[in-house]
Formats: C-alpha cells, sequence, structure tokens
C-alpha cells in the first residue's frame, strides 16, 4: 500500500484534510496491523485526503499515565504535540479509542489542541453522505453481529450511537450482549491492564466478556478497539469457539463489503 506521511505531503507543498493517526497497537500488531490496512483502503476508496507521521509518531503516552508513569506521559506528549503543531495538524483520526481519548481529552492542558475523530464516526459521516457503498447484500448479508462497546469510546467519550448506525448498513441481524452501552463490561485491557499481570481473582474479565458474546449466539464479535479485539479473540479461543464466531474491526466489516 503506497500511504503518504505528512513528510512527504510537506515536501511535495500539500497539506492532507487529516492526519490518521496509527497507534502503536496499529503499527506493530500483526492482528490490529489488519485493521489499519481495511481503514486505510476505505480511506483511499473514498478519496480521503490523509497521511501519517510514519517514523515520527511515538506513543500518545496513554498507558503510562493510566499506569501512574506522570513523568513518562507529558515527555511522550510534548514530543508529539511539537510534532503535530510543527506539521500545522487540524484534524486527526484515529482506529484506537485510547489513542482518541487521550488526544482529544487529554492533550489540550499541554498545548495540544486538535479535532480529534474516531474512524467509527468518520464511517458513519461516509455512510450518511453515500460515499461507502457496499456490493450487493454486502458479504455479511443474514449473519448475526455483536457489537462490544469499548469503555474508552463509550462511557469515557459517549460514543454509542456511531459504531452501531455504521452496523446497520449490513443486511445482517444485530444483537446486543447482556451488558452493552453505559453498562458495557470492560474487555479487561484498559487503563494499561494490557501490559501488566491481572490480580488474583477468580475469573479473568474477558472470558467473563467472551461468555456473554457467545450466548448471543452471534457469529460475528464486531470492535471498535485494537486492545478490544485482542481480548475478544482470547476468550473466544477459550471458548474453543474460533470456529464459529469471528471478531472483527468495524473497519474491517466495512473494507470487505465495498463495492
Amino acid at each position: 500500500m503506497k500511504v503518504n506521511t505528512m513528510a512527504q505531503m510537506m515536501a511535495e507543498g500539500t497539506t492532507p484534510e487529516y492526519l490518521f493517526w496509527v497507534g502503536c497497537a496499529g503499527s506493530f500488531d500483526q492482528r490490529a496491523q489488519k485493521i489499519t490496512r481495511a481503514f486505510s483502503l476505505i480511506l483511499d476508496k473514498v478519496g480521503i485526503s490523509y497521511a501519517i507521521l510514519g517514523k515520527e509518531e511515538t506513543c500518545t503516552g496513554d498507558p503510562a499515565r493510566r499506569a501512574g508513569n506522570e513523568f513518562l506521559f507529558q515527555m511522550m506528549a510534548y514530543q508529539n504535540i511539537q510534532v503535530l503543531n510543527g506539521y500545522g495538524v487540524k484534524k486527526i483520526i484515529t482506529t484506537c479509542p485510547h489513542c482518541f481519548n487521550t488526544l482529544k481529552n487529554e492533550y489540550p492542558e499541554l498545548g495540544g489542541n486538535y479535532e480529534v475523530i474516531h474512524h467509527t464516526t468518520l464511517l458513519q459521516s461516509l455512510i450518511n453522505e453515500g460515499k461507502i457503498v457496499l456490493k450487493e447484500g454486502g458479504t455479511f448479508k443474514g449473519k448475526k453481529i455483536s457489537y462490544h462497546d469499548s469503555c474508552y469510546l463509550g462511557r469515557a467519550n459517549n460514543i454509542y450511537e456511531a459504531p452501531r448506525k455504521v452496523l446497520e448498513i449490513f443486511d445482517a441481524e444485530l444483537i446486543e450482549m447482556k451488558r452493552c452501552r453505559s453498562n458495557g463490561l470492560c474487555c479487561g485491557a484498559g487503563g494499561a491492564q494490557m501490559f501488566k499481570e491481572e490480580e488474583k481473582g477468580t475469573t479473568r474479565i474477558n472470558l467473563e466478556r467472551a461468555e456473554e458474546a457467545v450466548a448471543t449466539g452471534a457469529q460475528i464479535i464486531a470492535a471498535a478497539c485494537p486492545f478490544c479485539n485482542t481480548m475478544m479473540t482470547d476468550g473466544i479461543k477459550n471458548k474453543e469457539k474460533e470456529n464459529e464466531m469471528a471478531v472483527l474491526d468495524i473497519a474491517e466489516l466495512i473494507a470487505e463489503s465495498m463495492a
């Protein structure tokens, strides 16, 4: 894939409409890289002008702050803000709710003021504008889909409708899990839990969430966060249901169904 970096576009004297913030998971995790590719494919197909930072992008600092290392968070944030402001970035899109939350809500107090959009919100706008057109019937026609709410998208930023509206474009049956929306159950990876050993307890949280997903009878668990994707996939494998259920990001569902 040919994806421009901000440096390349600046060298050519052009400015993209959006900076696509890829995030650590989207850059380095093999599973999340597929989500990055799928979303880039959609942006290319609908003709949106975007660029990435490439090697100039570092972690937003979210895991450092959640784990209590405020000094490291601020160091990383200032470095990123310097790069973003240097390029005159105004709009940022991200496929990771953790990056989204940090860039949108925590960077302004350090001098980083941007319009930050999560990819589900952008996808909803593109569908409303008629820019995303699905193949006849779509790939997921007649399938049962259940959407898992990401904490950083839902409770932290009150985005519940956009992902569900995107899923409505499919000729599929949407089934809610027992705990959903503001009452949704965390997958267990937020708040830097992704990077540490879990504390002693009786049940791993992602296994409990996977049980709720399995109970819906859905063939597809739709996610909108790379961390949730990892945790839900792990939970479904633990239940030995990986041949009956797939965990896919909303961008992957759209990319696979586009005309």
